[in-house]
């Protein structure tokens, strides 16, 4: 049986939900639950509640991706969210996972895995340090969700799209101080001016999804180490 909620989200990208790929975000939170009680993945440890919170929240996304296919880079992906929906959702999509703590990371290897998709690679490393990697500016759009402030956000995420590419930020409330915060950071970059867009989604008050434009190369100084940053906001 269909879900409600996910057919109406994906509808709004003009798009379907096969039975398989339904099946598969059900598997997906299957799995996703059944690991949150051995190790820290997600705060939302019921099914109703993840079914909406999860996989409900990263398909809000959809009507801001490409129209065919593309390369996504989902940065702290942390329990998959929303890298693996959205890799479900469009399987026409190539998708990186980025997450640099190893439980999370082997997590992520092992559920690509069960899910069998074939369009999902996953990196345990610091974006940081993807950023001076093959992965450079090869992206489409990068995503980050519930990672960090704007103004980290975009040094560890433009640098890794394309010219011509997008950042989407899948943020709250905070973002009304948070983007004065990080104009410096988006202009360094190589980020355009910042386009807020608000989501509708059951119980999830003032979820909006910030989409940066990449206008410019980023300099080849960033992102900074962790190191050299240590944790300072560009200014």
């Amino acid at each position: 049986m269909l879900h409600a909620l996910w057919t109406e989200l994906v509808a709004r990208a003009s798009s379907t939900l096969r039975d398989e790929q339904e099946r598969q975000l059900h598997r997906y939170l299957d799995l996703l639950l059944a690991a949150n009680e051995r190790m820290n993945l997600t705060r939302i440890a019921d099914r109703a509640a993840a079914e909406v919170g999860h996989v409900g929240d990263a398909l809000t996304v959809l009507p801001f991706l490409p129209g065919g296919p593309f390369a996504l880079v989902d940065v702290g992906s942390g329990g998959g969210v929303p890298g693996l929906p959205l890799a479900i959702a469009r399987p026409d999509a190539r998708v990186l996972l980025v997450e640099s703590t190893q439980k999370k990371a082997a997590f992520l290897e092992q559920t690509v895995k069960e899910l069998g998709l074939s369009n999902v690679t996953v990196s345990p490393m610091r974006a940081e340090d993807v950023g001076f990697s093959p992965a450079r500016e090869r992206y489409d759009v990068a995503i980050a969700r519930a990672v960090g402030a704007m103004a980290f956000l975009v040094e560890w995420c433009l640098p890794l799209v394309k010219k011509g590419g997008k950042f989407l930020a899948m943020k709250g409330a905070k973002i009304a101080e948070e983007l004065p915060a990080a104009a410096v950071a988006i202009k360094s970059v190589g980020g355009g001016k910042p386009i807020v867009h608000p989501i509708q989604l059951p119980g999830a008050e003032h979820h909006v999804i910030v989409e940066i434009a990449k206008i410019a190369p980023t300099p080849a100084k960033y992102p900074r180490r962790a190191t050299q940053a240590k944790g300072k906001p560009l200014a």
